[in-house]
């Protein structure tokens, strides 16, 4: 009895951390889809994607102004700062108990994108009480490309006022989920040479080892399957020497050298008989 319940709790816990797990997945899939385009088109969607990382995160930035001192907060596709619908918000330092003024909505949302940078506008904030027209806020985030680190710090760069219209809040943040992939300068051929290569180092390091230390040979025979190796040079030697010599060795020369031979005396004969007795 006691092992069948704890069966149960194991299977319980089990079902329990895959729900779990769903969850979050399903959570973290949807992170962008909060956001509403300003004009919806497919580019965008896919810019929009490459944000993934930077879902569900608030990031906070401080400015100061004289003896003003200014908070933002950004969060991608959802409410910066817990303010609903909100993608920036500002708070003033001095006013903190007021409600913060929404910069931008994330309900009205353009995406620009570019090899390793995404330009994010947000657009619909508070009214301007006495600038620009008093047209609605607009917050632009320029979201960077930088590999060294995973979401840099949020930075203000400009507040644009002075202008009867389009004026923005610019931000810069830096990110390595929207840099480019990193091609491949490696062809099949080459990836299999250093994979050949790789190996052979790793034959002769691990024979060496071997035969030193659990055979014992010395000298030249340390080498693995020095025999083999041996013999496969001098088939090589023999092969360069047939392809490269010209001539055939089998049949004799044309020219020789003169083979210089004593000459035989031969022996004197005395024509004694010849002579007149």
């Amino acid at each position: 009895m006691a092992n069948r319940h704890g069966v149960e709790s194991i299977l319980v816990w089990t079902l329990a951390i895959q729900l779990v797990l769903c969850g979050r997945g399903v959570f973290t899939a949807n992170g962008t889809k909060n956001c509403k385009l300003f004009s919806e088109s497919k580019s965008e969607l896919n810019v929009l994607n490459r944000l993934e990382s930077l879902a569900h995160k608030n990031f906070t930035s401080e400015v100061k102004i004289g003896d003003d001192s200014y908070s933002y907060t950004f969060q991608l596709c959802g409410d910066a700062g817990g303010v609903a619908g909100a993608g920036v918000i500002q708070v003033d330092s001095k006013k903190k108990e007021t409600k913060p003024t929404v910069i931008g909505m994330y309900n009205s949302t353009q995406a620009i994108g570019g090899s390793d940078w995404v330009m994010l506008i947000y657009r619909n904030g508070d009214t301007y009480d006495g600038h620009c027209s008093k047209e609605k806020r607009k917050a632009i985030i320029m979201i960077s490309c930088n590999r060294d680190i995973d979401v840099g710090r949020l930075e203000v760069v400009l507040e644009d006022r002075e202008r009867e219209q389009d004026c923005f809040y610019l931000f810069e943040l830096d990110c390595s989920g929207v840099c480019p992939v990193v091609q491949s300068q490696l062809g099949t051929g080459s990836i299999i040479l250093i994979i050949v290569f790789s190996l052979f180092i790793l034959y002769l390091i691990g024979g060496f080892l071997y035969q030193r230390f659990i055979v014992g040979a010395k000298g030249m025979e340390q080498f693995p399957n020095y025999a083999f190796w041996v013999e496969v040079g001098n088939r090589l030697a023999d092969g360069c020497d047939f392809v490269c010599r010209a001539g055939n060795r089998d049949e004799a020369s044309p020219y020789r050298g003169v083979v210089t031979e004593p000459l035989e005396e031969e022996p004197d004969e005395r024509d004694d008989h010849l002579l007149p007795m």
